[in-house]
């Protein structure tokens, strides 16, 4: 039976058991593997999540490409996906029998950029607290959605490569990466510094040496005095 050129049609069923399939082919040779599942079809649940994807899909230059891999997740497509220093290695699922090496690379921050997240951390040192201690408090939005000076990415300071041989910039495979990075950030926000090469309690202390300028600049008082690793947490009691 003709096609006319497509693709046969391969049904939703039909991708995920393929996926199963390959998973359980290569846990038999490695396992170590940390594939994307998801819990429903909803690619992300906390704010971590939704933060990450709305970002990402909020640049022109990812819009028409980025939806292409949201099929690929919810058909468990994402076989593994690990989280180092700048960079997410992965294995993704796609229309031949052997899976796909996506690479993602994030550029470090700027020192520019890192002065002025400090800057916008200035007297949050309780939000800061909240997170890295895991959650998320409001009124540190502005952190990671300022456009110029947040911490998301921005298309330029995103990487990729994927042995698939689609020649489009962002492949699907790609963007099922991007959007299973967001839903690892469901299961362990913390994983955003890390990929981000960001070390989350110099972040603290940093701010936390800002807010003690602060104080001692009200107290027409002047100090140069640096904060000690070793003492900072005890001045503030975290």
């Amino acid at each position: 039976m003709s096609n006319y050129g497509f693709a046969p049609y391969v049904s939703v069923a039909e991708k995920k058991a393929k996926s199963l399939k390959a998973l359980s082919k290569l846990r038999a040779k490695n396992n170590d593997l940390q594939p994307i599942t998801l819990d429903g079809q909803t690619l992300a649940k906390s704010w971590w999540g939704k933060a990450w994807n709305l970002n990402l899909e909020s640049y022109a230059d990812y819009s028409n490409r980025i939806a292409r891999g949201r099929s690929y997740v919810r058909n468990n497509a994402v076989l593994d996906l690990k989280i180092t220093k700048g960079e997410v290695k992965s294995l993704v699922q796609g229309s031949s029998r052997k899976p796909y090496t996506v690479t993602v690379q994030i550029d470090k921050l700027s020192k520019e950029k890192w002065n002025k997240v400090i800057a916008l951390c200035n007297h949050r040192i309780d939000s800061l607290e909240q997170l890295v201690g895991g959650s998320f408090p409001k009124e540190l939005e502005a952190l990671f959605k300022e456009k110029e000076y947040g911490l998301f990415p921005s298309p330029q300071e995103i990487h990729f490569d994927c042995s698939c041989p689609d020649w489009a910039s962002m492949c699907k495979h790609v963007a099922a990466v991007l959007y299973g990075i967001g839903a690892r950030l469901d299961m362990n926000p913390m994983l955003f510094f890390e990929l981000s090469d960001i070390d989350s309690m110099e972040l603290v202390k940093k701010s936390m040496e800002k807010k003690l300028e602060n104080m001692l600049k009200n107290a027409d008082k002047k100090s140069e005095r640096k904060i000690a690793d070793t003492d900072v947490f005890d001045i503030f009691g975290i």
